[in-house]
């Protein structure tokens, strides 16, 4: 998202001219649109990084960029504007902020509905409901799909491969287990977080570190993340609570490198886990830039 003295670029959507085509939702990676009652919307001004990639899929000029001053997020602000359009978007938005795990602000908009005696709806997907800012039917956490117009951040697991196969190609296969890996696209209440051990690896890891797979991936789910080059910590944290939280993590594994950009990952865990309240271990290994394990704490 790019600022400037409080100034941010930004979509908007000319209602008038938008005919509905939709040509413009899947160039939306961050899935900050949708298609509502024929016309589309932003239904979130959080996830719209202003870069304008749905712009030139619009055949009528209905989407242009523009730059307006950017006060703080304030989610019951944004309710205002949200509850102008009515019930389907007041869903689509709610199931926005729960698909990306940001819990503080899906709570914020059920209270401002709460404050203006406005119907909470109930959304079903799949016959997954939540309603009144509660978990819900418990299957909700085991949803396969994402809101999300970019097919890449759909969520998906994987079945582990026979290990006969390894033994006939002699090609070690890969631990991965999940889809999507990168902490921004990541749904922390995704089936293959729920009561299992996760690795929070810093972007470069990965490629210093030769037996990645088996010596941090195997058995385990996995996010990744860059402190100095990721945009929006706060949403990270939220994300990490949530997986602590609601998806009752058994343990939380940091994986960074021997360089100072790299230290805030810890930090955002250590802040995770106290806005969490629960009490779960956290491990720090650091890498060295040549692949050697530097250090492994309990943090």
């Amino acid at each position: 998202m790019k600022k400037n003295n409080g100034i941010r670029e930004i979509i908007e959507i000319d209602e008038d001219k938008c005919n509905g085509c939709a040509k413009c939702i899947p160039n939306c990676p961050e899935g900050a649109m949708k298609i509502i009652d024929g016309k589309a919307r932003l239904i979130s001004d959080l996830f719209c990084d202003g870069l304008g990639a749905c712009v030139g899929h619009c055949p009528t000029g209905a989407i242009t960029v523009v730059k307006r001053k950017a006060e703080p997020y304030d989610e019951k602000k944004t309710m205002v504007n949200i509850v102008k359009k009515g019930k389907n978007t007041i869903i689509a938005h709610l199931k926005h902020l729960k698909d990306h795990g940001v819990t503080e602000y899906y709570n914020q908009a059920i209270d401002y509905l709460k404050e203006n005696k406005l119907p909470i709806p109930n959304f079903d997907d799949n016959s997954n409901k939540m309603a009144n800012g509660k978990k819900g039917d418990d299957n909700m956490a085991k949803k396969e799909s994402t809101e999300c117009g970019c097919p890449g951040a759909k969520t998906m697991t994987f079945e582990k491969e026979d290990k006969k196969s390894e033994k006939a190609t002699g090609i070690r296969p890969s631990e991965l287990r999940q889809w999507p890996v990168q902490l921004h696209l990541a749904n922390p209440q995704a089936p293959y977080f729920i009561k299992k051990d996760v690795v929070l690896a810093a972007d470069c890891t990965a490629f210093a570190y030769g037996d990645f797979h088996k010596d941090f991936l195997k058995d385990k789910s996995v996010v990744i993340a860059c402190p100095k080059l990721d945009d929006g910590q706060e949403v990270y944290i939220e994300k990490l609570t949530s997986m602590i939280k609601d998806s009752k993590i058994n343990t939380l594994t940091v994986l960074t490198m021997e360089v100072p950009c790299c230290f805030g990952l810890v930090e955002i865990a250590r802040q995770a886990k106290e806005k969490s309240g629960k009490k779960i271990p956290i491990k720090s290994v650091v890498l060295g830039l040549q692949g050697s394990i530097v250090s492994e704490d309990w943090v």
